[in-house]
Parts: C-alpha cells; structure tokens; sequence
C-alpha cells in the first residue's frame, strides 16, 4: 500500500479535478432523468462504473421510486415575445419535478409560482418538488423586482412519467471481504461543491484505487441523494454485513476548513481514523456529532442499517451560497480540491495499513543497537531511525492494541508509527496477529 505515496504527490490533481466538473457543470440533474444518466456516462468514461436502473413504483422500504422527470426547456416570455428568464441560462431557474406548463398569466397570476432570496438579491435559490406535483421559477429577488405588469407568456416542456431511477456502482475487490463504502450523490443540478465535488472527487480516488493492490475492498456509490440511498439499501441488505465502514464524500471542493461528522455510533473505526489523520493533517479542522438531517449518512446510520458511516466535507452544508446560483465554478478551489484528495487517500492509507502486532521479544526491551536499529553513540538528533516510535510500538504490542490504539496513545502521526512497525518486523522483533 506504499504505491498510494506516488499519488500524493500529484500536483495536477486539483486542476484535472477541477475540469472534471467544468464538463458536468452544464448538465440539469435531479432524482432520476437522463441528466443523471449524462452524468454517469461521463464517470463511466474514467472509472468501470456499472450503471442500474430500478423500474419506478419499485417499493423501497417505505418509499416508491417516483415516476422519471425530463426537461427540454423552459421559460418566460412578456407581451414583446423577450424572454425574461430562460431554463437553457441556468438550470436553477426551474423548481426541478415540474410538471409540464404552457399558458398566458398576468404578473399577479404568476408570483406566486415565482421564488426568489429576498435576503440575497442577485442568488438563484435551488427548489425541488419530487414527491408532489407542481411547478414553478426561481429568479434572483433584483430579477422579481424588475417585473413589469404584463402578460407573460410561460413555458415548462417537461414530463413526468414511468420511467427509472439511475445510479452508478463500482466494487474493487480486496484481499479481504471486508468493505470501505465511499458514497456520494448526484441529483444536484449546476452546484458544484454541493456536490459536484464529491463525484469528482470519489470518481478519481476510485481511479487510484483501482490501480493499487488494497487489503480491503472497496465499493462506490453515485447515486441520487435520499431516495438513492434508500434504494441501493432496500435492494442489497445481503450485501451490508462486509461493509465495515463508510464516508459520504460531500462539500468537498472550496476553500474552507476540513470538516468530520462522525457516524451515530460516534466511537467507530472510521471516527477514529479520521479523527487521527485530520488530528496530524498541519490544518485547522472541525469534528462535529452525528445528527439525523444532512446527506445520506442519515439513511446508511438509520436505526434500521445503524452502518459505520461518517461524512468528510470542507465547509459543510449550509455554506455561504448552499442551494443557490453562487454555488458555481468559481467557488470551487483546486487547491481545496487537491487538499480533500489527499486527504481521502490518507484516510484510506490508514485503513490499510491498521494492523495489531505482537512483540517477539517482550521480557524487556530488545537490544536495537546490534541490529542497526539504534544510534550507537548517544545523544544528538542525527540517526536513521526513530527510537521513540520504536519503543511505543513494542511497548504496546501485546496483541490487544492496533498502530491506530498506539497513535492516540502516544499522540503522535500514524504514518510514524508505521514506518517503525515495518523496521521492527523486518527484524523480526514482531509478527502481525
């Protein structure tokens, strides 16, 4: 698992990260449509992704797929024939599940199915109406306010009928049944850290990963959020006994700080690894409880499923710009980018590499010096190996405490730890349980 080092130090990461979005920034996306299915077919083009589709009115758990929503245009137009807010601008500007519109309406008879951000003149809100049928605009307040009494022509082409729900899997075996579970969702339409970034994102870590021999398995989800989630679970509840842990990749690609919510559990191994590496990441970070609202780790921790799955953002959800028209390409940070690549990959490193040792030679500590394994005149700063990792680590190698127990224990870096491990087994000073 050493290989993961030579993608750490991929420069480029941010930008290719970066350009990845660009290309999916056109594409209106919801629940279901073929937006979701452009998308998927441009991820498909980097990583093997298997794309499902589940027939609408398909049972899932309490819920039913809904029907399948496609939009090909829409607009409104005053009395001179302008359009004064057109769909093929911004994707924003249609409340997404609405039904198909063709009407004259006075400026009274159309506010009401006009929403904007009175607070945020100049931001498009983002609005859904999955699950009950309506329709509607959404415009920036300065927009509404330049309205003129007159008779406007609008237009929604659009349907709503039986159809699918599409989403995206790719499973890379392990040595090991044990599953990592890397989710991220795909229905938001022109927002890109919430959450092009996360495609982007789990598209390019699945890529790496793809590449390099792991112990564990490894199974990404792109899939629609809240519904997808519950789909991919009420469909596949015999695969979620290997799934040991899991993150759901959202908000990832600004500027902001690196940010946990821990699993319901709040003390399971994934806590407790990424806890570990934002603890010695050299930034500022926040770690925040579990609560039952968010993105989809509120369904995979469900009482029901109770999976181990956490979410490692930036900035979370609620953002300055969250839902809105500023949620665009020039939020977007590659350095951020960059920063949450590698930070996944070094959340992953650890997974790999948590292994509980057991000292060989436990009745006092081992003489180091005759196998080179300790500065052989005493004092100074200058000698090749680290004598204090060496010592936690066959101090705390009885079998019972993992490289990741001995990191919180000592309180200092995994990869320390690790290092020392591997010169200690190399001597034949441990063994591995």
């Amino acid at each position: 698992m050493e290989e993961i080092n030579r993608y750490l130090s991929n420069k480029y990461i941010g930008k290719d990260m970066f350009e990845f979005i660009k290309k999916l920034f056109p594409i209106c996306r919801s629940i279901t449509g073929d937006g979701v299915r452009k998308t998927m077919n441009y991820v498909k083009e980097h990583i093997p992704l298997e794309i499902h589709e589940v027939k609408s009115r398909t049972k899932v758990f309490d819920w039913t797929v809904p029907k399948e929503w496609n939009i090909r245009d829409a607009y409104i137009k005053n009395s001179a024939g302008e359009k004064i807010i057109d769909f093929k601008e911004n994707n924003l500007h249609i409340i997404s599940y609405s039904i198909p519109v063709h009407k004259k309406m006075t400026l009274d008879e159309l506010k009401p199915y006009i929403h904007t951000i009175p607070d945020f003149k100049d931001r498009i809100p983002y609005l859904t109406s999955y699950y009950k049928e309506n329709w509607g605009f959404c415009m920036t307040q300065n927009q509404f306010e330049s309205l003129e009494n007159d008779e406007y022509e609008v237009v929604i082409d659009s349907s709503l009928e039986n159809g699918s729900l599409t989403y995206g899997e790719y499973y890379i075996k392990g040595e090991i049944a044990d599953e990592v579970l890397l989710s991220a969702y795909t229905c938001h339409p022109s927002m890109c850290n919430d959450n092009l970034s996360g495609i982007a994102l789990l598209t390019f870590i699945a890529q790496t990963l793809s590449k390099i021999k792991t112990r564990y398995s490894y199974r990404f989800l792109f899939i629609p959020e809240t519904i997808g989630s519950i789909t991919w679970l009420s469909l596949n509840e015999k695969k979620l006994k290997n799934i040991k842990m899991g993150i759901v990749a959202t908000c990832t690609g600004d500027s902001g700080i690196k940010t946990y919510k821990k699993t319901r559990d709040g003390n399971s191994l994934i806590d407790k690894i990424v806890e570990q590496v934002l603890m010695h990441c050299g930034n500022k970070y926040n770690i925040m409880d579990f609560f039952p609202w968010g993105s989809d780790e509120r369904q995979f921790c469900s009482p029901g499923i109770n999976l181990p799955v956490g979410s490692l953002m930036r900035s979370p959800y609620g953002f300055n710009g969250y839902h809105t028209s500023d949620d665009n390409l020039d939020y977007m940070s590659e350095d951020g980018l960059c920063d949450s690549y590698k930070t996944y990959l070094e959340v992953i490193y650890v997974i790999e590499n948590n292994k509980t040792y057991v000292n060989l030679n436990p009745k006092c500590e081992p003489q180091l010096g005759k196998r080179g394994l300790y500065r052989m005149i005493g004092g100074g700063e200058n000698y090749p190996f680290d004598e204090f990792a060496m010592f936690w680590v066959l101090n705390a190698s009885d079998g019972k405490h993992s490289l990741l127990d001995i990191a919180y224990k000592s309180n200092m870096d995994f990869r320390r730890l690790k290092y020392a491990a591997d010169v200690l087994y190399k001597t034949e000073l441990l063994k591995i349980v």
